[in-house]
């Protein structure tokens, strides 16, 4: 089903032509289509044209009685779209304007394109026809550039075609409303907000029909330009909010995905694998001391996403051995958009080995939490609210705890290395290239460094193959991760090291006096 959205005020003499040319459309180009009309306020004949051609066409329409403006009635047939529909991964959305600035004809192009596999099509307007005022023209071409969504030149068409479970997707993640803006900024809202959930964004050109619109713009175009300025922040955070919770899903990955996979048999491979021949590693002790702490800005693009910090909390016991506990924290949002993440590891002191693992995550709200029991000696592992237990590695690591981990390996340039000592077996191995040395500026100081690629083929999040992450680790002992990249559909997470302390080193002890 295709529902064709078109939100109407004071459109009498257009509204009609444009609801018949839509018929035209679907009977050219047979599809099943629903046509979702809403009337705002409109104070002409419009209610009368919408009644005679409700009449004739698998059309509903909706009234509002007092004027609540174009983003309050787009948003409202939205989401009576994705109350109607029962199959929202098949069908879809359009949204189109009733006053003939766009040619209908362009929704066959727009539904191929879903049809091919696209969750979001924009029309992007790269052609004018008639003559509209100056002004307008010359606003309507600067104000996209003003917001600058990757992948698209102009977001600001109001007419594009989604699959509605992207709207559903964004609807779960954006709370109560979905756009906040008014104008060629809702628009430009809507797309941002559809676009970090579509899997595939396409575009197709579509021209702005000065010559068919049959009444003077209502547009202000120098007013229309300011609130684009005012509006590019809450439209780029739109776009950006995704960026932290992406990385906090990232950086859990391996924990989070899947959890059917658990019981999947175990790889006893070696724990080391490398392009130069190597002994595999002995088990060795935790070198990093209790009050160590890295505190990072995470940033996508120009924007600051939030923080993340890791540190060595203390030293406990767990059935029977000590243990050091790891914790990594990722605090921030957006706007109205927060996350909240505690990853915590206690590793044995003496054999670098995961014992318990525990995910805690706070969003918009809402909590959730995964606990493991890892045994390395009889090897399995169990996570809590689960019957039975699943196969472990011999040497087993958590997600916090190979961070650590990672520090204290050697790592020659040029080399290539193969760990798998993932405590989830079907996961490894993580593969480690040994890129470069570079020199990096963090933490108010200037460090060398090393540059290695860490990846996981047969995983996902920030470690995944396409993510092409990359990691600065110091090139002095003890190690530390200065930096840490990785990149996805909607752009580059950068984590940089802000700020670093660990407690000062006892004094040694006095040696003993020769004197009695």
């Amino acid at each position: 089903m295709i529902y064709v959205c078109v939100p109407v005020h004071n459109e009498a003499r257009t509204a009609g032509l444009v609801l018949w040319k839509v018929r035209q459309v679907f009977t050219l180009f047979p599809r099943e289509y629903q046509l979702l009309v809403l009337d705002d306020a409109s104070t002409d004949e419009t209610p009368a044209v919408l009644a005679s051609y409700a009449k004739v066409l698998p059309m509903t329409i909706v009234t509002h009685r007092a004027r609540e403006g174009y983003a309050r009635s787009l948003e409202e047939l939205l989401r009576l779209a994705l109350q109607r529909t029962d199959r929202p991964k098949r069908d879809c959305a359009i949204t189109l304007h009733a006053d003939f600035a766009h040619s209908p004809e362009s929704m066959e192009d727009m539904v191929k394109r879903l049809e091919s596999g696209a969750d979001l099509v924009v029309a992007e307007q790269v052609e004018e026809r008639g003559r509209g005022s100056r002004a307008l023209r010359w606003s309507r071409r600067w104000a996209p550039r003003l917001i600058r969504l990757p992948g698209l030149r102009d977001p600001m068409s109001g007419f594009l075609a989604l699959r509605l479970i992207v709207l559903r997707q964004a609807l779960r993640s954006d709370g109560t409303r979905l756009l906040l803006t008014d104008g060629w900024c809702a628009s430009a809202e809507l797309v941002a907000r559809l676009a970090r959930h579509a899997r595939r964004l396409d575009t197709v050109a579509a021209a702005v029909r000065y010559d068919l619109v049959q009444r003077p713009s209502r547009v202000r175009p120098w007013r229309q330009l300011l609130e684009t300025w005012r509006a590019r922040t809450i439209i780029r955070a739109a776009h950006t909010a995704v960026a932290l919770l992406v990385l906090a899903a990232s950086l859990r990955a391996q924990s989070d995905t899947g959890r059917a996979d658990s019981t999947r048999a175990a790889q006893t491979s070696a724990s080391l694998t490398a392009t130069a021949s190597a002994p595999a590693p002995p088990p060795t002790a935790v070198p990093f001391p209790v009050g160590e702490r890295l505190v990072y800005g995470a940033r996508y693009g120009p924007f600051s996403v939030g923080t993340a910090t890791m540190e060595v909390a203390g030293v406990d016991t767990i059935r029977s051995v000590e243990a050091v506990h790891f914790r990594f924290l990722i605090d921030g949002g957006a706007l109205w958009y927060h996350i909240h993440q505690n990853l915590e590891s206690w590793v044995g002191r003496g054999d670098f080995r995961s014992r318990r693992f525990l995910n805690q995550t706070e969003e918009k709200g809402k909590t959730w939490e995964r606990k493991f029991e890892i045994y390395p000696d009889s090897g399995v592992y169990r996570e809590a609210g689960r019957d039975s237990a699943a196969p472990t590695v011999a040497d087993p690591l958590d997600d916090a705890a190979f961070l650590y981990w990672i520090r204290t390996v050697p790592l020659e340039i040029g080399k290539r290395y193969e760990y798998r000592r993932y405590f989830r077996p079907e996961r490894n191995p993580v593969i480690v290239e040994v890129l470069k040395r570079d020199h990096v500026s963090v933490a108010g100081r200037k460090w060398d460094a090393i540059v290695i690629r860490p990846r996981i083929p047969n995983g996902g999040g920030i470690f995944a193959e396409k993510a092409d992450a990359r990691m600065w680790l110091s090139d002095e002992q003890p190690r530390i991760m200065l930096a840490l990249q990785s990149n996805f559909s909607f752009g580059q997470v950068t984590l940089k090291l802000k700020e670093y302390s660990a407690p000062a080193p006892a004094p040694a002890p006095a040696p003993p006096s020769d004197h009695p």
